[in-house]
């Protein structure tokens, strides 16, 4: 069984997905058809928002909303620097800067108290991240935007169906923008969403995804630099029964999670996630972390021996101000954020989607401790 790869993760598409495509490939709306409003209806009905605005991926759904939000060149953003690093890049595409604050190390999301110290007379924005979905932590940066009168982005794309203290992931921003590639716990192929109570920031994000064209204006008017960040029906139509699913999905992902808990509870030499009574999770990835004993050599000799026995793994998330970019456009170095970057040498993404089985589960459990063993006898030796 060990020569059967397990993947990382693996999207959960089933026969009604399929369905819904090839309805609308035999129709002559592939393109701003009638797809788009009823996804984003299913959205809206969902988290209980005024305006939900379909666009090509997170990514796009992130710079419409800066954009939205008047946010430009001069400005200051604060961020995360554990993220993945389309977080910190769409500040820079809309021109500003951005200013990372290092994490907490539970949470693993943006330390509110050091927010509050970052936040000078540049600073316009606070792109509030929740790493791996978890939202512990954002109820603080509602506070925090709200006592400075500058608005929050809540870059919810990996935590669709959680929730903290009953409040929705997406609920707590100005904005809020989910992403659906395939290793979502949604997908619709490529796509993102941008939810909202403000009905200036979703017509302005309706027309920045369409070329800069007023929503209710000519086709070739155009009022405003745009552009091509629209969704098409087939992707919107996958997304329509995936959110019709979503409730089995968020179970069956609560399930393999806890699974993984329960067979590595007892590993001293991991940390598992650190959920809080009061947070309900949806799980977009399933990390764990290695302890101080290791460092990230260890971890990565860890990896190369889950791959070898054919174990989708990764390293969840390399800090953004390491990238070989942001260290040369802005000069940054290892020790600017010390917790983001201990957590991450240490970090271990496992196997994780909806269909995981009991047995898969089983073998890379055993596999991660055989790794664990292996490498603590090299450092012995």
């Amino acid at each position: 069984m060990d020569d059967i790869h397990i993947p990382l993760s693996s999207p959960d598409i089933t026969d009604a997905e399929i369905d819904a495509v090839v309805d609308v490939l035999r129709t002559r709306h592939l393109s701003l058809g009638p797809k788009i409003p009823e996804f984003e209806n299913a959205f809206r009905r969902y988290l209980g928002v005024e305006e939900a605005v379909a666009v090509s991926s997170g990514t796009a759904g992130l710079h419409c909303a800066l954009l939205a939000m008047g946010i430009g060149p001069g400005d200051e953003v604060i961020t995360s620097p554990f993220s993945f690093v389309a977080s910190a890049n769409v500040i820079k595409m809309v021109g500003a800067t951005p200013v990372f604050v290092d994490i907490e190390s539970s949470t693993l999301n943006m330390d509110a108290a050091k927010a509050a110290k970052a936040i000078t007379p540049r600073t316009k924005a606070i792109l509030g991240v929740e790493a791996f979905g978890n939202p512990n932590g954002m109820h603080e940066m509602v506070m925090l935007a709200a006592s400075h009168e500058i608005p929050l982005l809540e870059d919810a794309c990996e935590g669709l169906g959680s929730s903290h203290k009953r409040r929705k992931v997406g609920t707590f921003g100005r904005a809020g923008v989910f992403g659906f590639y395939p290793n979502k716990q949604i997908t619709t192929g490529e796509g993102g969403i941008i939810v909202t109570d403000d009905r200036k920031i979703a017509d302005l994000c309706r027309s920045f995804r369409n070329q800069g064209r007023d929503p209710n204006g000519s086709w070739l008017s155009h009022a405003r630099l745009g552009y091509n960040y629209r969704l098409s029906d087939i992707n919107a139509a996958m997304g329509i029964v995936q959110m019709q699913r979503l409730d089995d999905i968020v179970t069956a992902r609560q399930r393999v999670a806890h699974e993984y808990i329960s067979q590595l509870l007892d590993e001293p030499r991991l940390i598992l996630p650190t959920i809080d009574d009061e947070t309900v999770m949806s799980w977009f990835v399933f990390v764990v972390r290695l302890t101080s004993e290791f460092d990230a050599a260890d971890r990565d000799a860890i990896l190369a021996y889950l791959k070898n026995h054919h174990i989708g793994c990764s390293n969840y998330f390399p800090p953004i101000h390491l990238q070989p970019f942001y260290v040369a456009d802005h000069g940054f170095k290892r020790g600017d954020f010390p917790i983001t970057e201990y957590v991450a040498d240490r970090t271990i993404a496992l196997p994780f989607h909806n269909r995981l089985s009991h047995m898969e589960i089983e073998r890379v459990v055993h596999h991660l401790r055989q790794a664990l063993e292996q490498r603590l006898s090299a450092k012995a030796a």
